[in-house]
């Protein structure tokens, strides 16, 4: 081969290099298409009417500062920050998915409320320079399912595995595909005072209960069991004397800071009233805190954690 055919031949080489690499940066410079859920926000974060249920007042904030009130109030603020982080991503999605639904509050005039009863728990006072970190770095994040938000479950401690949510929340439509059992990482970290609850009710606390959750008077309780269980081990029915009712409704009526789950690995009745064991907090469904705090403690991101509870979804950023 000739010298001037080699040069020749360098010479297209190298000018190939040089218009494949600008194909590549003209494509990397391209922004994804925004899903459908996320057009109207087109990069620009929004202002939300927050109703502050202690005084009743409607306030404006921006959301991101709303959030990080949220992940303070919904999470220890001094747990690790990508815990915090995948609580932020959490908590946004929650947000823009209840607004994109119904419009948020409309009967409170809000987007949002600052009582978890009705919407998500909220604390500016809790928020720290951690939970400061969290929020910015995971900013404008949101989980979605097919270019729509999911819809963000979460609850305190899952037991060993979580729950589907007809099992653990009774939800009544068909189980979102994203929600799957998976084992819970906490197992490993969780201190046996928040691992495992017991609790006694009286024999006319639980008759009250009965009938508060959908169910008949049963008279006076002579005996309790669990009828029915889901796929991941939680009771979904409970029998007392002849009446079935559903455990999370169950649950409810009883106090769920006293039976903290459905997870129940003893029920009997005993001197005047029914004694009940188990473990887990919450409902089970969607991420498990305590488990995303093992999971940050073994160095995982907050988009790790999210993916871990909530199966083929996509983050994306809505501003």
């Amino acid at each position: 081969m000739s010298r001037l055919l080699q040069i020749n031949l360098l010479l297209l080489l190298c000018i190939a290099l040089i218009v494949s690499s600008g194909c590549r940066r003209r494509k990397e410079a391209e922004p994804p298409p925004l899903p459908e859920a996320l057009k109207e926000y087109q990069g620009r974060e929004p202002r939300l009417k927050v109703y502050q249920h202690e005084s009743g007042a409607v306030t404006e904030m921006d959301f991101e500062d709303y959030i990080a009130g949220v992940v303070a109030a919904e999470m220890d603020p001094q747990w690790p920050e990508s815990a915090l982080g995948a609580q932020a991503i959490i908590a946004r999605t929650f947000t823009l998915q209840k607004i994109k639904e119904n419009g948020g509050l409309p009967d409170r005039n809000a987007h949002a409320s600052t009582d978890f009863k009705e919407f998500q728990a909220y604390s500016a006072a809790r928020i720290n320079e951690r939970v400061r970190k969290a929020v910015e770095k995971t900013r404008g994040k949101v989980a979605l399912y097919e270019g729509d938000y999911i819809k963000g479950w979460f609850h305190a401690y899952a037991g060993p595995r979580t729950a589907l949510p007809d099992e653990g929340l009774e939800y009544k439509g068909e189980n979102p595909p994203y929600i799957q059992i998976v084992d819970s990482p906490a197992e490993k970290i969780i201190p046996a005072e928040e691992k495992n609850w017991s609790a006694s009710f009286s024999l006319a606390q639980v008759q009250a209960a009965v009938q508060e959750a959908g169910g008949e008077d049963p008279g006076p309780v002579q005996s309790a069991e669990i009828s029915e269980k889901g796929p991941s081990g939680r009771a979904t029915k409970i029998k007392i004397n002849e009446v079935e009712v559903s455990a999370p409704s169950l649950r409810l009526a009883l106090g769920s800071t006293e039976m903290r789950s459905t997870f129940i690995e003893e029920i009997e009745l005993g001197e005047g009233g029914l004694y009940m064991a188990g473990t887990g907090y919450g409902h089970g469904v969607g991420m498990c805190q305590w488990g995303a705090r093992a999971l940050a403690e073994e160095g995982q991101s907050p988009d790790e954690i999210v993916n871990y509870f909530y199966r083929d979804i996509t983050l994306a950023k809505a501003w």
